[in-house]
């Protein structure tokens, strides 16, 4: 090349005409997230929304950032797009529903080597489709275009929301008030997940691509779905399935199984003094985690703290109250299992 030769911002490998159409089309989506609290119009500098301080006493507002991980691997192999922004939108609304909150407002980050618009418009329509289901704005976000930092055709996807919650109203198992932290005899009570959700996504794809020779086409006998249905399952949110007894309650804690399987997570919301004791056969664990576990000769360990194995909620009530919210559950239709209880000695998980 010509030392001397004008270059632009195309010359370097970022195209301004191409994120300029996918934000194009992305607004549609995004204004559908409105609520009455937005303030701001799609392209401003900051997102603007006004508090709606008349619906609170005394406030507390939480936030989290979180992505989906290596799921995004999958969804580029298998060029499936549709289903990891409601994947976002539901973990991180999980995050912080874990200590009462109500999603508020969004913000997205997608980057990648090169921005396909077509994707990129897919990717931002799904974080949308996730907010409007939990009344929550997709407030703003950034598309980010970054050769030499990604690879061709890899993309990357990350979120952040911010709820609220009523100061007494936090949901606090390790240092709430007397009768509503977690005390021992406090029944644990399992939420079905609907895959590996947004964790484990490095080990899965090592074992099924690396050592089986998989690609996201074939079929995975012991499921009955290729392995890009399989992956791609989306992050399940029981934020509607548990609203009412978190209201009533009847909840004193719960805890999102994340990375970190049950194993790191459970802990999260247990005083000291106050462990936990899990039966493993007391809910059937899907035959994808059996599969990644056999043909990895995953140590089972390894399994239940890397993976959700089945369970993506943990409920943590009273005795008096665990009937209740078995009640309200299978009435929704809902499946739930009483995986143990929290015990006396310290904040770790037993499985027995």
């Amino acid at each position: 090349m010509d030392p001397k030769r004008s270059l632009t911002y195309r010359d370097a490998g970022v195209d301004i005409d191409s994120m300029d159409t996918a934000l194009r089309r992305i607004a549609v989506a995004v204004r559908s997230t409105a609520t009455p609290q937005t303030l701001s119009e799609v392209g401003s500098f900051g997102g603007m929304f006004r508090f709606p301080l008349g619906e609170w006493c005394d406030p507390v507002l939480v936030a989290s950032v979180d992505g989906v991980g290596t799921k995004m691997k999958v969804a580029a192999a298998a060029h499936r797009f549709g289903t990891v922004g409601r994947d976002l939108v539901n973990h991180c609304v999980m995050d912080i529903f874990v200590q009462g909150a109500r999603p508020l407002f969004f913000l997205d980050y997608v980057a990648g080597e090169k921005l396909d618009p077509e994707v990129v418009a897919t990717l931002v329509d799904g974080v949308a489709r996730g907010c409007r289901e939990h009344g929550c704005a997709l407030l703003g976000g950034e598309t980010a275009e970054m050769p030499g930092v990604y690879a061709p055709g890899e993309y990357d996807l990350a979120g952040t929301i911010v709820g609220v919650v009523e100061r007494e109203r936090i949901l606090d198992g390790r240092a709430g008030p007397p009768g509503r932290r977690v005390e021992p005899g406090d029944i644990l009570i399992g939420l079905g997940s609907a895959g590996l959700h947004t964790n484990g996504y490095s080990l899965a794809r090592k074992v099924l691509f690396e050592r089986m020779g998989l690609t996201p086409d074939s079929m995975l006998p012991e499921a009955g779905v290729t392995v890009a249905d399989a992956l791609l399952a989306e992050h399940r949110s029981y934020f509607a399935l548990l609203r009412e007894p978190v209201e009533a309650g009847d909840v004193r804690a719960l805890a999102h199984i994340t990375g970190g399987g049950i194993t790191d997570n459970l802990p999260r919301v247990l005083p000291d003094g106050v462990g936990a004791r899990i039966r493993r056969d007391s809910w059937p664990v899907p035959p994808l985690f059996r599969l990644i576990g056999r043909e990895g000769n995953v140590p089972e360990d390894d399994q239940y703290r890397t993976f959700n194995m089945g369970i993506g909620m943990i409920v943590i009530a009273a005795a008096a109250a665990a009937s209740r919210v078995e009640a309200g559950l299978a009435r929704a239709g809902e499946r739930s299992w009483r995986i143990g209880e929290a015990v006396s000695g310290p904040r770790r998980v037993e499985y027995i």
